[in-house]
């Protein structure tokens, strides 16, 4: 069980290297966040599950922690990459932009936007 555990540990140290790669060769923002969002939550979820090899007794400690990086990490890739989008960075090779006319929009609808005026 150790030698899973610790090729677990090496392909998730795998995931990470590819990660810093791409944080480094890719052109903008947006694709350095893709490539650092997916690589280092599939590098932190196979090196969980080699150090869960490696410490049964650390298990549902670690699946507690896999479960929070498995939620959070795609949460916070979008949120930066909203925010990087409304500040106005632009992308490399960004070839169509649904959100341009909506960069002064409001995140939240206000109260009564959208509601039918009363008849008098």
């Amino acid at each position: 069980m150790d030698l899973l555990g610790y090729a677990l540990m090496l392909a998730g140290a795998f995931f990470f290297w590819v990660s810093g790669l791409g944080l480094i060769r890719m052109p903008d923002v947006f694709t350095r966040m893709h490539a650092g969002a997916k690589a280092t939550t599939m590098g932190s979820l196979l090196t969980l599950a080699g150090a869960a090899c490696v410490a049964p007794e650390w298990a549902p400690r670690l699946l507690l922690l896999a479960l929070f990086i498995l939620l959070t990490n795609p949460l916070s890739s979008s949120v930066l990459a909203r925010a990087a989008h409304r500040s106005g960075t632009q992308g490399a090779r960004l070839a169509q932009n649904a959100y341009a006319d909506r960069k002064s929009a409001p995140a939240v609808a206000q109260e009564g936007d959208d509601a039918p005026e009363a008849q008098s």
